[in-house]
């Protein structure tokens, strides 16, 4: 299986930015674990700005581009040794890959992105995507990482999207401030309803929310890709999805897109 699991900020870190090194060192385990299997893993990444406002000190995420900016050129070196350190003590190299719009956009660039990252799983290396937030601007930004990790995975024909953050998967309502709010196990529709039950981000760190989620849904199921939204509180939790078990919301390829 090619899968393309994204880990969002709010998975990484604590409230108060910083690095959760616990959950980290379970996440790269568990990855290096399943790739051990004979699966392909591409890992996008949010985290930097987060951890460069952590490192400094700041007491919530700049508004300003060009603090921004510098927080995550902080925030990436620390992210990017953070990886490299804990798979390496699984015995897989990593490489970092820094993307923008352009990227994309552009027929050439992508060509030679998607070469790239294929060459890199051919040389059963760990891709770790993360969008390059030190450079880009609104011109040539994508802006958040779901979509970004369902536009991957469209490019490189992968098999499954995973989408870990900190909820457990879409609910009728939101379920920290609805106690009767349900899970929503299977997504086979786009529908204006899916859309309006989709909130907003609660993380000062972080930039998403279910909508991005849904978003990026949309773009993996018209590609004919399956995505999986699913908590990330615990990394064992990815065992469960490859294994084909029922976890989170599962957004299932084939389905109408309204």
């Amino acid at each position: 299986m090619r899968v393309v699991i994204k880990v969002g900020t709010s998975t990484l870190t604590y409230p108060t930015g910083n690095l959760n090194i616990h959950r980290v060192e379970k996440l790269c385990k568990v990855i290096s674990d399943i790739k051990n299997a004979g699966n392909e893993v591409i890992l996008v990444t949010s985290g930097a700005t987060g951890m460069g406002v952590g490192k400094i000190g700041l007491l919530k995420r700049p508004d300003d581009m060009p603090t921004k900016q510098a927080m995550a050129a902080i925030g990436q070196c620390e992210l990017m040794y953070t990886y490299d350190k804990l798979f390496s003590e699984y015995n897989h190299v990593v490489a970092q890959v820094l993307v923008t719009k352009s990227d994309i956009d552009n027929e050439k660039h992508r060509r030679n992105f998607n070469n790239t990252l294929t060459r890199l799983l051919e040389l059963n290396v760990i891709p770790i995507i993360n969008e390059n937030d030190s450079v880009a601007t609104e011109e040539f930004f994508i802006g958040e990482n779901d979509s970004l990790a369902a536009i991957i995975a469209v490019n490189i024909k992968a098999d499954l999207v995973i989408l870990l953050t900190d909820i457990d998967g879409l609910y009728t309502s939101d379920p920290r401030s609805d106690k009767n709010a349900k899970l929503i196990s299977e997504v086979t529709e786009i529908t204006p309803e899916i859309l309006a039950v989709a909130g907003g981000s609660n993380s000062k760190f972080g930039t998403g929310g279910m909508i991005t989620k849904v978003n990026a849904a949309k773009i993996a199921m018209e590609a004919g890709c399956d995505l999986i939204v699913a908590s990330g509180a615990d990394p064992d939790v990815l065992y469960d999805i490859v294994d084909g078990k029922n976890v989170g919301t599962r957004f299932v390829s084939g389905g109408a897109v309204k």
